[in-house]
């Protein structure tokens, strides 16, 4: 949130020195910022609402739940369920931040959000898992002699076998990985879901497969760094040189989209991990405890099996 329209009120009981009043406001404004990924996807939303607020002459704070209806019934014509609830979540955290709130509980916006709600459908679209066999056959191909290749082999490999997020992902530092004889535990310091920075780890092993093996070739891409600290993952500039930038989260994506095809995304990563194991009997709290999911219910929404014969208790009936 940009700092010229949130504008955070603290009101105490007795006068308190300035340069703790600042303190409060400090940790007020940290506490309802939110992370760092979705304050920039915040800022992209509410650049749409003001500028639609501007052309319709709309006053868009402290909005009515007569703008609101305007809005939502605006973007059902190009937007999903999803990125409406999201766009309405940037104007209610503006707000927020300006201690104002937001009439999404009047009966007559509600009823406009219900009547998208039928009309287009809550379906969301997935990022769709790909099959080991696939995965197998684009680590084959991928040319570890360079520095860029090795690096993207690196990315594909920890993305899936971690189950990360992209924005995790590129936030892995050198000194998060730690290598012991079974393999490596690597640490994450924040994620989507441990905004605290509570101790979250991660666990690998060596495959005996030397090709596939996240170990060996996380092993290969680290001595090829010449730090000890910072980013484990940098850009490679022209002539294969490697820098110090970390990179960002788009990276991924068009890491993925490279090898993979369009029709995959950075997100498919994490998916085809949850899809995989679960084929392959790992039950949920294991799945969990790699992905990092708090509920068994965000489990059977990342799996991706396509096929109705796979995976299906119809096999297993005894007839």
């Amino acid at each position: 949130m940009d700092s010229e329209s949130a504008k955070i009120e603290v009101h105490t009981a007795q006068p308190i020195s300035k340069i703790l009043s600042q303190k409060v406001v400090d940790y007020a404004r940290k506490g309802l910022d939110g992370a760092a990924n979705t304050k920039r996807a915040y800022q992209t939303d509410l650049k749409y609402y003001r500028s639609w607020c501007a052309e319709t002459n709309q006053v868009e704070m402290p909005a009515t739940a007569a703008t609101l209806a305007a809005y939502v019934s605006h973007l059902a014509d190009t937007h999903k369920w999803a990125s409406i609830n999201r766009k309405l979540s940037a104007i209610r955290k503006l707000h927020e931040l300006n201690n104002l709130d937001l009439p999404t509980k009047d009966r007559a916006f509600r009823a406009v959000m219900e009547g998208i709600k039928r009309t287009n459908g809550v379906r969301q679209k997935q990022a769709p898992a790909f099959k080991m066999k696939e995965l197998k056959n684009i680590l084959r191909g991928i040319d570890t002699t360079t520095n860029a290749g090795l690096r993207d082999k690196c990315l594909i490999l920890l993305g899936f076998a971690g189950a990360y997020r992209r924005s995790e992902l590129v936030s892995l530092n050198i000194e998060d990985v730690h290598f012991s004889d079974d393999g490596a535990i690597i640490s994450l310091s924040k994620s989507k879901t441990n905004q605290y920075g509570e101790a979250e780890e991660k666990a690998f092993f060596f495959s005996p497969e030397a090709d596939f093996c996240p170990i060996r070739t996380l092993k290969n891409w680290i001595s090829r760094l010449d730090n000890a600290t910072g980013p484990l993952f940098v850009r490679v500039r022209k002539g294969d040189k490697i820098t110090d930038e970390r990179l960002n989260d788009m990276t991924v994506y068009e890491t993925v989209k490279k090898y993979f095809g369009e029709r995959y995304s950075a997100h498919s990563l994490r998916a085809s991990f949850i899809t995989i194991a679960k084929i392959n009997g790992a039950d949920d709290s294991e799945i969990m405890r790699q992905s990092k999911h708090k509920t068994s219910l965000m489990i059977q929404r990342y799996t991706r099996i396509e096929d109705i014969k796979e995976h299906n208790a119809a096999t297993k009936l005894g007839l």
